[in-house]
């Protein structure tokens, strides 16, 4: 169970130079075991803020970070890594000279066989005998790298696994592709899942909704309370009650 406890940041503000921009304002939530939860909100709300800052890319200000009753608020990335924390990025990072059997390998934390690791690229989408030994470099397309980077989380089978808008870059068939793969991951892992996104799709798989916005919690509930009013053209959620509908 991870629990975020009067979580706040802010930064300097680099448009005026002077003061702090506060990004994210006293957010406390629960994700329990087990769960698929979908955070979303406008753009700038905060949203990949906290999803950094769980992984432990970001600190916070002042609040607390547990995991399973752990206190891992000071930890950096590697050691949250190993507590059971895995990050997808927006923009997955490429490695030179790194092939996709090795990243997959450097995942999973052992030597894998060639089968398991065909078996985790089959189920992305890829055919394993034209990835398996290339290069994760600028020869592959964002629809690619985003799909090896799915293979080697779910080779990762970790407690807490967090997708930074998943569909970001992505193809059609990626994107349709990648909806049965999460439904499929869920099954596989038993841990919890945090996926930021717009996507009306990937919404409707969660089992729970929350809404960010201006660096705060402005909603959270199961997906048949939160979704419909996510759905309007003037929907409430939004920051000051603008009303923009933030689900694509």
């Amino acid at each position: 169970m991870l629990e975020l406890k009067n979580i706040s940041l802010s930064v300097e503000d680099e448009f005026t130079g002077n003061g702090q921009k506060e990004i994210l304002r006293d957010v406390s939530l629960t994700i329990e075991t087990g769960k698929l939860v979908v955070v979303t909100g406008p753009n700038g709300g905060g949203k990949s803020t906290m999803a950094k800052m769980i992984a432990g890319i970001l600190k916070p200000n002042q609040g607390q970070i547990l995991l399973d009753g752990e206190d891992v608020t000071d930890l950096d990335i590697t050691q949250r890594a190993t507590r059971g924390i895995s990050f997808a990025f927006q923009q997955p990072v490429r490695f030179k000279g790194i092939t996709v059997r090795d990243l997959i390998n450097l995942a999973s934390g052992r030597e894998i066989s060639d089968c398991e690791a065909c078996g985790y690229l089959k189920e992305v989408g890829l055919c394993a005998r034209d990835y398996i030994d290339r290069e994760v470099n600028a020869s592959l397309s964002g629809g690619e790298i985003k799909r090896i980077e799915i293979a080697t989380v779910m080779a990762r089978k970790t407690k807490l696994t967090i997708f930074d808008e998943p569909e970001a870059g992505i193809d059609l068939w990626s994107f349709n592709n990648l909806i049965d793969v999460f439904k499929n991951l869920r099954k596989e892992i038993n841990g919890s899942m945090l996926i930021i996104s717009h996507q009306e799709r990937i919404l409707d798989i969660a089992d729970e909704i929350i809404v960010i916005a201006d660096g705060k919690v402005m909603a959270r509930g199961k997906k048949e309370e939160v979704l419909p009013e996510l759905l309007r053209e003037d929907c409430q959620y939004c920051v000051g009650g603008k009303g923009r509908r933030v689900v694509q």
